[in-house]
């Protein structure tokens, strides 16, 4: 390609000619960098306004991996209590059965036990008034009195003292935390104990293959039941991981989010005709309308949600009212942009062979604006779905509350993990139902 050259008379012209083009001002060259500045700064105010480097310095990272593993791994708890000179097994939570013995514990005398942690020889001799931790083949004496119990003074970091108590860490397996009055171990197991099956089910600690024997030619366990009606029995009502419960919530979950989104869209429909200033010549019905829609969408939807579960008690039907309103004034507003941006050539030709107003908006406006109102509600309807499961959480019904009981309690992170995978299926499957919809409506090739 050929290139040009100017003469420095010529180049002066043109910066003459197009200085307002060439030669910016000052405060439009120092736009970018005085923007940047003050992101910057601002960042750095809030950093130290939060007090960000306090909440790092106090914050207990160890718990973030206790969580995750709780996630995808359960805990079996047995308390050794001292009372009386003697040791009492307790269980505090088994997974199990109803009476547990693990391989892990052993009886070392009429009065004691041993607490095996993997095969690396780790382990807690329990006695009464007597505790020996065995951490990487070195034996330690944990001193216990009234006050409670003592870290040895040749302690490794395994082995922790707060408030009394030692706390001897063996890693992802477990812990044992010995006290004055008791010993409390958490031993850890990978995977989702009795998913399927509870102990009390006659199909627990069953592999696959003698699952499908008992189905197809065991002898019936139940005489008013087949076996394999017995076993999805069993399954859905399984007490620990409660399928069938949780099957109805995530149910009623979906059913919020499709009625809530429903009737706001049905109701932002004719709604939105009123408050679009092409359509409707009243300046006031317009100025009310809109302002009807600012004011349902500019209370949050949890905030409305608490609003009805005060009213109407917990449930669905908050749940349904809560969406309802906010995607009412949401999509009124959308709606609304969509009418006053129309082509005025469509409805004029309708007009001009004399059709009644119905019959203009009819033929002139809704052909237009149609498939963006179902584009839009379609979205809400996807997002919604998520949605639901928040003001569920506040006691709006679904899964959400659900959600916020297992997690209350602390200890069922496995069932949480659970019905958070059930979530994201959900979303993923209505996501990818709504945007194959959407983009038909919208005439776009699925790719």
């Amino acid at each position: 390609m050929a290139t040009i050259t100017l003469t420095p008379e010529e180049a002066a012209d043109l910066r003459n000619r197009y200085a307002d083009v060439l030669r910016k001002p000052l405060l439009r060259q120092l736009m970018a960098p005085l923007a940047a500045l003050c992101t910057a700064a601002y960042l750095v105010f809030c950093f130290f306004f939060f007090n960000v480097p306090g909440v790092i310095a106090e914050a207990q990272w160890e718990r973030a991996g206790t969580y995750i593993a709780d996630w995808y791994s359960w805990e079996a708890q047995p308390r050794f209590r001292f009372a009386d000179g003697n040791v009492d097994l307790e269980w505090t939570r088994s997974l199990l059965g109803d009476n547990p013995h693990p391989e892990w514990i052993e009886s070392a005398a009429p009065n004691a036990y041993i607490v095996e942690f993997g095969d690396a020889g780790n382990r807690v001799e329990i006695a009464p008034q007597s505790v020996v931790a065995v951490v990487d083949g070195k034996r330690y004496d944990i001193a216990i009195s009234e006050q409670g119990a003592a870290l040895p003074a040749d302690a490794p970091a395994a082995m922790s003292f707060k408030n009394g108590r030692v706390t001897v860490n063996y890693g992802f397996i477990g812990l044992a935390e010995i006290r004055n009055t008791q010993v409390f171990v958490r031993h850890r197991y990978l995977g989702w104990p009795n998913f399927f099956f509870d102990t009390k089910s006659p199909f627990f600690d069953k592999d696959l293959g003698q699952i499908w024997q008992m189905i197809t030619v065991g002898e019936q366990v139940d005489a008013r039941m087949p076996n394999w009606q017995l076993m999805l029995v069993e399954f859905l009502y399984n007490t620990e991981w409660q399928h069938l419960d949780v099957y109805n919530k995530l149910l009623q979950t979906i059913v919020m989010a499709f009625v809530g989104t429903l009737f706001a869209a049905t109701l932002a429909f004719p709604l939105s005709f009123l408050a679009a200033r092409n359509i409707n010549p009243n300046p006031v019905g317009n100025w009310f309308m809109k302002r009807a829609f600012d004011l349902l969408r500019s209370v949050d939807m949890l905030i409305w949600a608490l609003f009805f579960v005060r009213g109407f008690g917990p449930g669905p039907i908050p749940g349904i009212a809560a969406i309802f309103f906010t995607d009412t004034g949401t999509l009124g507003k959308t709606n609304t942009e969509a009418l006053e941006n129309i082509d005025d050539k469509q409805r004029e030709g309708v007009r001009s062979v004399g059709a009644p107003p119905s019959a203009v908006q009819r033929y002139g406006v809704v052909p237009q604006v149609l498939p963006v109102f179902i584009s839009q509600a379609l979205y809400f309807w996807e997002s919604n779905t998520r949605s639901a499961t928040i003001i569920g959480a506040v006691g709006a019904g679904g899964i959400g509350l659900k959600l916020i009981e297992a997690m209350r309690t602390n200890q069922d992170w496995e069932n949480v993990a659970y019905m958070v995978i059930l979530i994201l299926v959900v979303v993923f499957v209505f996501d990818n139902i709504s945007n194959v919809l959407r983009s038909r409506l919208i005439g776009l090739r699925q790719h």
